[in-house]
């Protein structure tokens, strides 16, 4: 399978350039094309996974047509015979892995809802039991949780959407003062909404999502699902056969690439590392196996 690392699309200007998305204005609409780079550590690598993009696509395809009766998204469509005109000599390179979607005015705040205790949260609280506390990001906690312990209940703790590097927890309070109290109530309840009837499907599948983040947008006055949804890139993906907690879990993401680049004398800055075709075909049977659990 060719490797699409970048996209050349000259009848539309570029409107962004993400570590894995090439969007492009349309007018009223964007066409959202999903490469095959491949981030870690907030660098792109030099060679990416061939296919990733398409795998990406297809699950985001898959959740936006699945919970459409939760919220609507901002997909008009992701086939290709549907393009304008114009669009259709690319076919080689946005068949399966390219969207046409309505334009949104963006929340700029990650809405991120959790399952189970790991990740960031996971070191937030440990450093907040140490110190005696039970409280954190405005949310009461158990005081005996162990790392990837499923919470009493899913929980929203939205987080800054930052350009560059991390993103940093917030409380609900404070995403109240970025974007209003109707707006965050909105984003609050969807998310809770969407992770509730999205990880019962996937748990039927033998798949726990664990956490995940969302984005949402304005079309007029209706809030919409936008940007990719429950994939291997924006959730935390455990295979429920392996599942153990007290301990960091196995997972269907870009984990096999940050544990090969933890092997070396890298500094973790541009450039990254040329990845070895045994860790690209690891990580790509690993995001396959994702699409054909959630849709086979």
């Amino acid at each position: 399978m060719k490797e699409v690392q970048s996209t050349d699309i000259k009848e539309y200007p570029l409107s962004w350039r993400g570590k894995v998305r090439d969007v492009y204005d349309l007018g009223d609409r964007l066409l959202i094309v999903a490469t095959d780079r491949v981030s870690a550590f907030d660098v792109v690598m030099p060679n990416g996974v061939p296919g990733r993009g398409r795998v990406l696509t297809g699950i985001s395809v898959f959740w936006f047509n699945f919970l459409r009766d939760v919220i609507d998204n901002h997909v008009i469509t992701a086939e290709i015979d549907e393009f304008p005109e114009n669009l259709k000599k690319y076919r080689e390179v946005l068949e399966g892995r390219s969207m046409i979607v309505r334009k949104a005015r963006r929340v700029d705040v990650e809405c991120i809802v959790r399952g189970y205790i790991s990740g960031s949260m996971w070191k937030e609280y440990k450093t907040m039991r140490a110190e005696g506390k039970t409280n954190l990001h405005g949310m009461d906690f158990p005081p005996d949780l162990r790392e990837s312990d499923k919470l009493p209940q899913a929980i929203f703790t939205p987080s800054t959407k930052a350009e560059e590097g991390h993103d940093i927890n917030i409380s609900f309070d404070k995403m109240t003062e970025m974007v209003g109290a109707e707006t965050a109530q909105l984003c609050r309840d969807k998310s809770l909404a969407v992770y509730t009837k999205g990880a019962e499907y996937a748990l039927s599948r033998g798949i726990i999502i664990a956490d995940t983040k969302f984005e949402f947008g304005f079309d007029g006055e209706r809030l919409m699902l936008i940007d990719e949804v429950m994939t291997p890139d924006s959730s935390r993906f455990w295979p429920l056969d392996l599942y153990q907690p007290g301990q960091s879990q196995p997972s269907f993401d870009k984990q096999i690439i940050r544990d090969y680049l933890d092997t070396l004398d890298w500094g973790k800055t541009a450039p990254g590392p040329q990845l070895p075709d045994e860790v690209v075909q690891k990580t790509l049977k690993r995001y396959q196996e994702v699409v054909a659990r959630l849709t086979e």
